[in-house]
Formats: C-alpha cells, structure tokens, sequence
C-alpha cells in the first residue's frame, strides 16, 4: 500500500470503510474532561487503510501544536529496533555487554536486547536524570555502576527510562549513528512523517503544549473500590512516575535530549499514521513476517506488580489480550486480542488493531492527578475508536 504524498490529508471516512456518526461520538467523549476543566486540551487522530479520517485538536491547543508523548515513545523504538533486526544487524537474543561492553558490570553481563524490551531485565529505577543523559560519556558511566534487582528474566517490572537509555546505546553502535537521528532519519522520514521528534532543540520548542496538572488524587477508598485491593496506596500504582517528574519535561533542556523511554514529541496524526505503516509496511522497511512476530507475539506474561495482571508483552508493545484484562492494559472494548500498542504518562495511548485496520492516537498535556479517572478516559476513547469500523 503506497501512501499519498501528503499523509496528512484527510480521507472521506465512509470511503475507508469508517462509521462518520462513530468518528464524532469519538470527539464527543474526548470533549468531555477538556470542557470540565480538567484539562487544557487534547488531540486525537484516527487512521485505517493507511490514511488518516480524524486528525483534531480541542481546548487550548490546534493542531499546529504538539505534545510530549511520554512512554508512547517507546512504540517508535521498538519500530527502530525492529528495522535493525530486519536488516540482519541486530539479534535480540544477543547480550547487551557484546555490543556495549560498559554496560557488562555488577552481574548485568547476562542481559540480553530482548529483556531490555520486555522490563524483565532487572534494572527498572537505575538512576539516571534526563539532562545528564544529555552526554553519551555521562550515561556510559551510569551504566558502569547501575546494579540489578533480580536476576534478569525471572521478574517483569515496568522500566519507565532505564532499559530504553540502553536501547538508545545499543542503537547508536549498531547503526553507528545516533539514536535520535536513526529514528528520524531511517524510520519517520521514510515513512512521511515529519512532526515527530526525538530530542527537539529549544529553538523549535514553540510549538509544544505546556504540560499543566489538575484535579485531586483518588483516595485509599476510590483505589479499593475501583480495583477491589484494599489498602493500595497511590505511590504503589504511580512509582517514580509522578506528577513532579513528568511537569521536568516542561524544561526545554529536558525536551531537548530526546528519551528513548519517554522524551518524544508529536502530533497524534504522526502517531496514528506511524501505527498504519506497522500494520501495512507501505515503505518496506521491515520483513513483514518479522514485523508481525515481533508486534503481536507474546513474549512476556510474568505478572505485572502494577496491574496486577499477566504482561503481556511482545517485542517492546503492549498487546490487549482477551478479555476485560485488556481494559487494564490501556486499551478499549472492542478491540481484538492481537491488538498491540503502548501507552504513556498522562493518559497518553496508541495502537494498532490487525484485525480491523484501525490506528489510534490519544494524547495531552493535561495531567491528571486522579490516576482512575484517567484510566476511564483511556478505556473510553479507546471502546469508541475500536467502534469506528463501519457494520
């Protein structure tokens, strides 16, 4: 599938086999906590057949604007990683200390690539600030003295940063350029899109919507009555990743270094179409049955602490699953079981279903204290994404 010269342009939604009442129900519900609010804005894209139906933005923000994207930047890594292995530089069987030697200290010579990408490799709150990975030396020597907390491949803990820095090396010695120039240069500009960013220079941060948080935490009685645990407090469900530690990428220091595990910054037409070329590979940048593998396979279903439901993970996306346990992954009702994507800080969301075609993008700048009320809002977009495939 070949896509247009301009993939922004937008697609009658009937002609790509999309429900136009369905489309704005889905805009409806996105109005909902941005005209409460709880928000200052938000942005939405949806895509199917490699052409986008619904690019729009609401609140405070156009869609000249751009966001920071949180974790759902690791979906875009693991479309480099990927490319590597498709081009037969990368084995993700391989040991990270074979292809970055420094990283081999204090017993994490056994990590391999393919661990980095499942968070079992035994490392999820190494340290490490953003702006001192601004230095390719600075985080070298982080490396060297970071120390595991479980042997590597018995334990699946979510790693915000630290597993996606070391893609980031492992990136930059296999193609031998930098991390953020592959993925601009070797993924997003072969596939026409040209508004995302991985480490963006203050000089061109204008155009980025200022993170703002809102509302009130959820109470120990909201958090039981909503996942049925008691006694759940909420630094359990959130870890390091707090509202304080998200508002830093508000600095334009921060924003310019590029995090592989959270830092990029786009548009949710970018993402939603980046989603399509997974599902179509229109570019033939990947080997397709690899592609598929990689996306959809499960690899990792040791229990995840924080949603206290098996993983589910393949090679560096979420994947929905079966059931209601789907719902607790970020995604929606409606979708089918091989669906895979990821999600992010903020309520941030993007996946791809196989097996309606359909691509969604969710993303804000607006932070919501309240994790549970964010988590509905997910499942809610998401149900009414997966609702937009035309009966």
């Amino acid at each position: 599938m070949a896509h247009p010269t301009d993939r922004y342009q937008l697609a009658d939604p009937a002609g790509i086999g999309l429900d136009p009442a369905a489309l704005h129900a889905l805009v409806e519900r996105a109005h909902r906590e941005v005209d409460a609010g709880l928000l200052p804005s938000c942005q939405l894209a949806l895509a199917r057949e490699g052409r986008l139906a619904l690019f729009t933005t609401i609140g405070s923000a156009t869609n000249d604007n751009r966001y920071v994207i949180f974790s759902a930047t690791k979906g875009v890594i693991a479309g480099a990683i990927w490319l590597l292995m498709s081009e037969g530089a990368l084995d993700v069987g391989t040991k990270v200390a074979e292809i970055v030697p420094r990283f081999g200290t204090n017993g994490k010579d056994v990590v391999t690539v393919e661990q980095l990408l499942l968070h079992t490799s035994g490392f999820p709150q190494a340290p490490m600030r953003v702006t001192e990975a601004a230095s390719r030396q600075a985080r070298l020597e982080r490396f060297e003295r970071w120390r595991l907390n479980w042997e590597p491949g018995t334990r699946f803990e979510y790693h915000p940063l630290a597993a996606h820095w070391v893609l980031g090396e492992v990136i930059e010695v296999v193609s031998g350029l930098d991390y953020r120039e592959f993925v601009h240069t070797r993924l997003m500009e072969p596939l026409g899109l040209r508004r995302f960013r991985l480490g963006e220079p203050p000089e061109r941060q204008a155009d980025i919507t200022t993170l703002v948080a809102s509302g009130e935490p959820p109470t120990p009685e909201d958090i039981e009555a909503a996942i049925g645990i008691p006694g759940i407090d909420l630094g359990a469900l959130v870890g390091e990743v707090t509202t304080d530690a998200l508002l830093e990428f508000n600095d334009p220091a921060v924003r310019a270094v590029g995090a592989p595990g959270g830092g990029g910054i786009s548009t949710a037409a970018d993402i939603a179409l980046y989603y399509q070329s997974l599902l179509h590979n229109e570019a033939g940048l990947w080997d397709d049955d690899l592609m598929v593998d990689a996306s959809r396979r499960v690899r990792c279903d040791l229990p995840d602490p924080l949603r206290a439901i098996p993983a589910h993970r393949s090679l560096g996306m979420m994947v929905a699953g079966e059931g209601t346990v789907a719902t607790m992954r970020g995604f929606g009702y409606g979708l089918s079981p091989e669906t895979f994507g990821h999600d992010g800080a903020g309520g941030q969301i993007a996946w791809a279903d196989p097996v309606s075609g359909i691509s969604f993008c969710y993303l804000t700048n607006g932070l919501d204290r309240h994790v549970l009320r964010e988590a509905r809002r997910t499942i809610g977009l998401s149900s009414r994404a997966a609702a937009c495939l035309a009966s």
